[in-house]
């Protein structure tokens, strides 16, 4: 079976994305592969196919060999992990890919030449001109453009653009400067427990060992995530700065960001200052926002209502708050705002199978 492009017409999708307690609704089903089913990605993605009902006629795990043979949990039912090999995507329709970019890399071309299309959570195809870098919410026409390859964007990105998008399609986005707060699982399941663990032992008075990070995490801020580029910048800073200008249609974007590692352990923040070609007000973009696809707002200072990670985890929103004017300017084309959303969902899994909704 292949997937069909024609659904998508000038840009218009056969269902529209909706607010979280809503669900698309599709008629056919569809033999769905699920690479790196054992990670904390791949988990969610399982999850999120069974929440959002998807249309799976049949779910195939694959892992590496030392996860084969065990068995994961999918609408009740037991199903055995396979070892991804070149023959595992025969008869596929759909293969969400949380596997790393180089294992990405090396079964893009089997994936496409199976008749499947690969929606890939990785960073490996993200900037090439032929693959779509997609959020349903913002750039939902992209879809129709791939060509057997769709990538999800950096997760910071996605969580970033959910809530920027309406508002730059109202006023027009001019320059962006954002400061990311991003939780332990952004370095995945090793990440939490580091986190979990570093606690503990400092609590213990014990020493302790980083692994996963740079530094110590627990009681600890790092402002360094990546590894770091000629410009000063680490390369998940400019992967904001390069995604957002690709899916926005933006390529001059003034775009600037700081990325740190916080002790949370699910959901990311972000303290975003964004400036438009026209004037803007608070009560005008919380009145875009309220309407927004994939965003709740969350902004009453006054009860101590505001966006943050432990509300956001495992959430489908993005919360989005703290919304003023930006006092810096002589105008009103500036405003600041806080956002926080679960970067494994609407970061990640979500975002996968969205797309793989459109599809």
């Amino acid at each position: 079976m292949t997937i069909r492009n024609d659904i998508i017409v000038s840009g218009v999708c056969n269902f529209r994305i909706t607010k979280e307690s809503e669900q698309p609704v599709m008629s056919k089903s569809y033999t769905v592969a699920v690479a790196g089913a054992t990670g904390a990605v791949g988990v969610e993605m399982i999850k999120t196919l069974e929440k959002r009902n998807f249309p799976v006629k049949e779910l195939k795990l694959l892992a590496s060999a030392r996860s084969a043979g065990k068995t994961m949990e999918f609408r009740g039912e037991k199903l055995v992990i396979e070892e991804m090999t070149e023959k595992s995507f025969k008869g596929v329709d759909i293969a969400l890919f949380s596997a790393g970019s180089d294992i990405s890399r090396a079964y893009r071309q089997i994936v496409v030449d199976s008749g499947a299309v690969m929606i890939d959570n990785s960073s490996a195809f993200r900037m090439e001109d032929d693959v779509p870098l997609v959020v349903p919410e913002v750039n939902p026409e992209d879809i129709a453009r791939h060509k057997g390859v769709i990538a999800n964007p950096n997760c910071t990105t996605a969580i970033m653009l959910v809530a920027v998008a309406p508002l730059h399609r109202a006023k027009k986005l001019r320059r962006l400067v954002a400061s990311t707060y991003q939780a332990a699982s952004g370095a995945g399941a090793k990440g939490m427990q580091e986190l979990i663990e570093q606690t503990r032992q400092i609590l213990n008075g014990e020493a302790i060992d980083p692994k996963a990070f740079a530094h110590r995490i627990a009681f600890n801020l790092i402002p360094h995530i990546d590894s770091f580029c000629d410009n000063g910048y680490t390369k998940e800073e400019l992967k904001m700065v390069n995604e957002s200008r690709k899916m926005l249609h933006i390529p001059d974007l003034m775009v600037s960001c700081t990325s740190v590692r916080i002790p949370a352990l699910r959901a990311h923040s972000e303290s975003l200052n964004m400036e438009f070609e026209e004037e803007i007000t608070p009560a005008e973009a919380r009145a875009i926002l309220e309407v927004a696809s994939g965003v709740t707002v969350v902004d009453d200072p006054e009860a101590k209502r505001y966006p943050m990670p432990v509300d956001a985890t495992e959430k489908y929103d993005v919360l989005a708050g703290r919304i003023r004017q930006d006092i810096s300017r002589n105008d009103k084309r500036g405003l600041e705002m806080f956002v926080s959303g679960d970067q494994l969902l609407k970061g990640a899994a979500l975002n996968a199978v969205q797309i793989a909704e459109h599809l």
